[in-house]
């Protein structure tokens, strides 16, 4: 089981660091196709969006595909995406590139999430989501940050082909360690439809675009914003990257950790943390020493949400969770992009580099208040349900109110 966990961790690792670290390298890339860096903000929108559409697109056409089999495909996807950009002569072929890589990724970690949650006792099922998630947060510590240092020594294009080499590296483990695990007898597309019908589930999707989308709205012009408001050096950025990734290596991990114990006073606590430390970046970001402290802060209370909505949307949709699952991946960067944009749009609007940080605090204090709502309607269904159980209701519809 340890080794199954740190297989998906490989292909997680290699994701995460295509998707993070372009984030770093926006001035290189700008400034090689000639285009402004809100134009090169899209490269993390079109990711963003890629994945969103991604999700449940590729998770529909694995649905009669053996999980472990499409895990491997996902990952070839992966390579071949990220050896397009690698090698784009333009722009444009380069975002068709980042595209093609993100069709992948909503798939790979709502498979994955699934396969790791069947992998250990139903306790433990936040913790192993967490494990898998953990290359993704380790990604933002080594590999996005090597990305980046690449990226500025040698060249850009350089990272993108090392990522596609940490894919088949992924795709070998995935190979080599994940086991071959049966589909559930009797699901098919219907029932992992049915999922969106519950109001729980749509609400903890929600939740995933607005409360994550509220780190991306800070993160994805922190280059510029740390160079040009705090002044640190264009080398500093990769060690702003770590500072950033080790906050979400430790985040990931509490949440998980929690979320197994008491998941929606962890929502509420991380996500009203991360409004906050959001609101006051805007301060922060003008001093080198607060700007640091406050990166770490942003990455380990978004990271911290990432295992409880996670689980949340597994367990609202049981019995067929796999396409809520890859949908609520998507939903992660459906906020990504939502952020993304919304930050490139205050920026051209002459507000500043500091202004995506209350962009990305109204959208966190708005996760904050959906989870308060869905916790309010889950408590007002089991008194319903406590109602009906004393007045002699049929079986089946106590049972329907407590699901």
């Amino acid at each position: 089981m340890p080794l199954a966990l740190l297989a998906l961790a490989i292909g997680a690792f290699g994701i995460g660091t295509t998707e993070f670290v372009i984030m770093g390298l926006l001035p290189e890339v700008a400034g090689d196709f000639g285009v402004s860096i809100p134009t090169a903000g899209l490269l993390v929108t079109g990711y963003a969006l890629g994945v969103v559409l991604g999700a449940p697109l590729m998770t529909v056409l694995g649905t009669k595909v053996p999980r472990k089999r499409m895990l491997m495909l996902l990952m070839g996807l992966f390579v071949a995406g990220n050896l397009l950009s690698a090698l784009a002569p333009v722009f444009a072929v380069m975002l068709i590139g980042r595209v093609v890589a993100s069709l992948a990724h909503g798939a790979f970690f709502g498979i994955g999430s699934v396969v790791a949650a069947e992998l250990v006792a139903p306790q433990k099922k936040a913790g192993a989501i967490a494990m898998m998630f953990t290359g993704l947060t380790v990604a933002n510590v080594v590999g996005v940050p090597l990305g980046t240092l690449i990226g500025q020594h040698v060249g850009w294009r350089v990272t993108f082909a090392v990522v596609a080499a940490l894919g088949l590296v992924g795709l070998a483990g995935i190979a080599r360690l994940v086991p071959e695990l049966p589909r559930p007898e009797g699901v098919h597309l219907r029932h992992e439809l049915a999922a969106f019908k519950n109001a729980q589930v749509l609400l903890a999707m929600a939740m995933t675009v607005l409360g994550f989308g509220g780190v991306f709205a800070a993160v994805t012009y922190i280059a510029p914003m740390m160079t040009r408001v705090a002044g640190f050096a264009d080398g500093s950025v990769t060690w702003l990257l770590v500072l950033f990734g080790l906050g979400m290596v430790g985040g990931n991990l509490v949440g998980g950790r929690f979320a197994d114990r008491a998941l929606m006073p962890m929502l509420y606590v991380s996500l009203g943390a991360l409004a906050l430390v959001l609101a006051l970046f805007t301060l922060t970001a003008h001093n080198k020493i607060a700007a640091a402290v406050t990166i770490v802060l942003i990455g380990a209370l978004g990271f911290a949400t990432v295992p409880p909505l996670q689980k949340r949307v597994l367990d609202q949709a049981h019995g067929a969770p796999t396409l809520a699952s890859a949908v609520n991946i998507g939903a992660f960067n459906l906020g990504n992009a939502l952020s993304a944009w919304l930050g490139g749009l205050v920026i051209s609007a002459g507000l500043g580099y500091t202004a995506p940080n209350w962009v990305g605090a109204a959208l966190a204090a708005t996760a904050l208040v959906l989870a308060v709502l869905s916790a309010a309607l889950e408590r007002r269904d089991i008194a319903r349900g406590t109602t009906a159980v004393a007045s002699g209701a049929p079986a089946d519809r106590r049972t329907a109110v407590h699901h």
